[in-house]
């Protein structure tokens, strides 16, 4: 990557992608490149040419006439930037549990926001797990851009909500289900499948992060901007309900019970 395109950096790149892509489909139409290309120039206050083909070349050989945000960012970012903007696309969570495992682990003082620390932290992990390597100025800034990016308060931390969108975090798993409007046959299927979801470690009960996991998502289809401190509040109010025996698990039985179900021996 040419260093004339430096004063572009990944939160401005991503500022300009969000004015032609406001779907978050993950491409633009080719027919928007000129224009996409005059709002990079204006912000990185220079034109670069040799950029500027190669991206006029990538629209020429597009075979459906669009143009991904993977190769749009490979050629205006540097490299670290670049994979700053791209692995939560490459990589996206699936599931919530291993969300709240990640969450645990980095909200390490539990206050329920990460802060600039913790999210450092978090990234230096990512780089190591990918084989990358970077100098402590070169994370300072990537800490910096992080949270400009996705900190929608602007108050030097995130909370749940912010982290969610840094990991591409899949829609939630229980949005399949109406349990409401279900028999009582095809509640049990589903309660089947919900439990399987949640029991990521197969011991047949939920605990820690799976427990996290399913009231996040729970608590998500009444209270969409669901914050650390709820999060907490709302797992103490389950476990006092749920957890008949008092291991700080949620047995099996013990959730179908506090569903209304009853599970057959």
């Amino acid at each position: 990557m040419d260093s004339s395109c430096g004063h572009l950096d990944a939160a401005s790149f991503l500022h300009i992608w969000r004015q032609f892509d406001a779907h978050d489909r993950g491409y633009i139409e080719g027919k928007h490149l000129d224009a996409f290309l005059g709002h990079v120039a204006k912000k990185s206050g220079k034109t670069d040419k040799q950029m500027e083909e190669k991206l006029r070349r990538l629209r020429g050989t597009s075979s459906d006439g669009k143009l991904h945000i993977q190769e749009l960012a490979t050629v205006v970012l540097p490299e670290e930037e670049n994979f700053l903007l791209l692995f939560r696309r490459e990589a996206p969570l699936d599931n919530s549990v291993e969300f709240m495992r990640i969450w645990r682990r980095y909200d390490a003082d539990s206050s329920g926001f990460i802060s600039a620390v913790e999210l450092k932290s978090f990234l230096q992990d990512l780089f190591q797990q990918h084989n990358k390597r970077i100098t402590p100025d070169r994370l300072e800034q990537y800490t910096h851009t992080m949270m400009k990016m996705f900190g929608k308060s602007q108050d030097g931390r995130l909370d749940l909500n912010d982290l969610a969108r840094i990991l591409s975090l899949k829609e939630n798993f229980l949005l399949k289900f109406e349990m409401d409007a279900c028999s009582k046959k095809d509640r049990m299927r589903d309660f089947e499948k919900i439990f399987a979801h949640y029991d990521v470690s197969k011991t047949g009960a939920l605990e820690g992060p799976e427990v996290d996991g399913f009231v996040k998502d729970m608590m998500e289809l009444v209270k969409p901007n669901l914050s650390g401190a709820d999060l907490d509040r709302f797992k103490r109010a389950l476990l006092s309900h749920c957890d008949v025996n008092g291991d700080g698990k949620i047995q099996k039985n013990e959730l179908a019970l506090c569903l209304g179900l009853k599970l057959t021996p």
